[in-house]
């Protein structure tokens, strides 16, 4: 096989895994026009690129899920292609997904040795030998899970350790991380991030696909960017700034990421008065204006989506009310919420907020089907127009209506829940993580519409675990700590540290320095002006 010329950018050192040139059609659709990536013994890698880069195609081509249609694909230096996940395993690829995929009623050390348990001489299963082995992998990672628990119920910051256990037990060489901290809090990314170093200093190839960039620079010793299914460059991390690396992304620059444009903030639309729910959150108080955008942050297990899902009606609350618009609303209707003008995007748009199967034009128009319908039928015509008059003005890029809302990519996946609560024309939106896996340039269009929301008089609460997201948004912060409100800050006084001091429960005023409010640089890792360089740890997680 004729090797194609190293891609400009490429380390000269012998790789463990090396792609090039790979290109992938589906049909008349290319996904990869040009995937080049290498992979070292003892290097991390972060791969880049927006939504639709051709990222997931080739960890699929490197995992084995698909076979290129051309390019050359090497292993430890020898043309090889694997023609099924079982070969690329064999081979000594592991691959660590965003939602790993354990079978919940066996045991730890069972999902670890699962197909291939150690036998006595007699043939059975050698369960205490399989236990002891379990432990010695957990010893090895430093972190301490028991090898007899079932793994139903545990996090999935613990599934991916053991998931990084099996991979260990098959003598891996090369471990791929598919946006691993997504649902993640900033104590178990650092702890996962502490075993991926630990891993790369013995010798392991890893691959790490994030959108964050404080992840990107806090953990790679490379970064290799990916634009419309090609190669764009390869750099060593401490070489190139996150507005080059967004540059190369986006094929622009981002001017800026959080374009929060200035609104009239008007009357009192929603009012939450001691909104309690026993054991989840106590006394919750706060209102939303008119052009307002409320921040809602806090740590894991703060309470902010509960409180917003008891807002909205889908969760009930023991004491405590909601008025809109002056009007109390009831309790757990959420019919009656969007009869008030309540839209409410959930955090999980996936689960919550699409019919996956349904058509992009269906899920758009979920909500407009009394609209639409006449003697109890819906017309296909007027679902049609009116799908593709939200599409256009959200900019949703498809290739059909008819096709199913899971072809998208994630970013317009988030369009498409956006434009089906726009359609009902709310007075009060409430957004959960807005721009939960998506890519920075897809995140400014998102941030853009809610500014412009904003700006045509919508009260908005946003609820997000980037707090540079938080701080470049919100008009006022309010932050949540174990299901109590701790602080109520105005845009001018919120920074990273006042935050974070109010989340953590030692109180927004134990600060005596009150830091200037910076701006958000176009990468969004950068967080107001005296604070601290963003890690995982100072991420305002749900």
């Amino acid at each position: 096989m004729t090797i194609d010329p190293t891609p400009p950018g490429f380390s000269p050192t012998a790789p463990v895994l090396e792609l090039r040139g790979a290109r992938k059609t589906f049909g008349a659709v290319v996904a990869l026009a040009s995937g080049s990536v290498q992979l070292r013994a003892g290097e991390i890698n972060a791969l880049v690129g927006e939504n639709g880069a051709g990222k997931s195609t080739m960890v699929k081509i490197l995992a084995g899920v698909h076979q290129p249609d051309s390019g050359d694909f090497l292993f430890d230096g020898h043309p090889i292609v694997f023609r099924s996940p079982a070969e690329s395993k064999a081979a000594g690829v592991s691959v660590i997904y965003q939602e790993p995929t354990l079978f919940p009623d066996l045991t730890v050390a069972e999902n670890i040795f699962v197909g291939r348990q150690p036998t006595s001489r007699f043939g059975f299963i050698d369960r205490a030998a399989m236990r002891a082995d379990a432990r010695a992998l957990f010893e090895r990672l430093g972190v301490p899970i028991d090898p007899d628990r079932v793994a139903e119920g545990l996090s999935i910051a613990d599934q991916q350790i053991i998931e990084i256990a099996k991979a260990i037990s098959l003598d891996a060489k090369v471990l791929i991380m598919d946006e691993p901290t997504a649902a993640l809090s900033g104590v178990e990314v650092e702890r996962l991030f502490g075993v991926a170093r630990a891993l790369r200093d013995r010798g392991s190839a890893i691959l790490f696909i994030s959108h964050r960039f404080d992840e990107v620079f806090g953990l790679s010793d490379r970064i290799t960017v990916m634009r419309d299914g090609a190669f764009i460059s390869e750099h060593a991390t401490g070489d190139v700034t996150t507005a080059e690396i967004v540059r190369a992304m986006v094929g622009r620059d981002v001017d800026q990421l959080f374009p929060k444009q200035d609104a009239r903030v008007g009357d009192t639309v929603v009012s939450v008065d001691g909104l309690t729910r026993q054991g989840v959150f106590h006394d919750v108080s706060f209102e939303v204006r008119a052009g307002e955008i409320v921040g809602l942050a806090g740590l894991v297990g703060a309470g902010r989506t509960e409180v917003a899902r008891a807002v909205f009606g889908i969760d009930r609350y023991d004491a405590g009310s909601v008025t809109i618009a002056g009007r109390p609303l009831p309790k757990r209707d959420p019919m009656a919420s969007i009869t008030a003008g309540i839209g409410f995007v959930p955090e999980d748009r996936r689960k919550q907020g699409l019919v996956m199967d349904m058509s992009v034009s269906r899920n758009t128009t979920l909500t407009l089907r009394k609209t639409l319908s006449r003697f109890g039928l819906v017309s296909a015509r007027r679902e049609r127009e009116a799908a593709a008059d939200w599409s256009s003005r959200l900019q949703v890029k498809t290739g059909s209506q008819e096709l199913p809302v899971s072809t998208l990519s994630g970013g317009n996946q988030q369009k498409v829940v956006l434009a089906k609560w726009l359609a009902t024309d709310p007075t009060f939106l409430i957004v959960d993580e807005p721009t939960r896996g998506i890519d920075v340039g897809t995140k400014s269009e998102v941030h853009r519409l809610i500014s412009d929301l904003a700006g045509r008089g919508i009260a908005v609460l946003m609820i997000s675990s980037e707090l540079p997201e938080v701080l470049g948004m919100a008009d006022r912060v309010l932050v949540m700590h174990e299901g109590r409100l701790t602080a109520t800050l105005d845009r001018a006084e919120a920074t990273a540290e006042r935050v974070m001091h109010a989340a953590t429960g030692s109180g927004a005023t134990d600060l005596t320095e009150h830091a200037p409010t910076g701006t958000a640089d176009p990468t969004g890792t950068a967080i107001p002006t005296g604070t601290a360089t963003p890690t995982p740890t100072t991420e305002a997680a749900r």
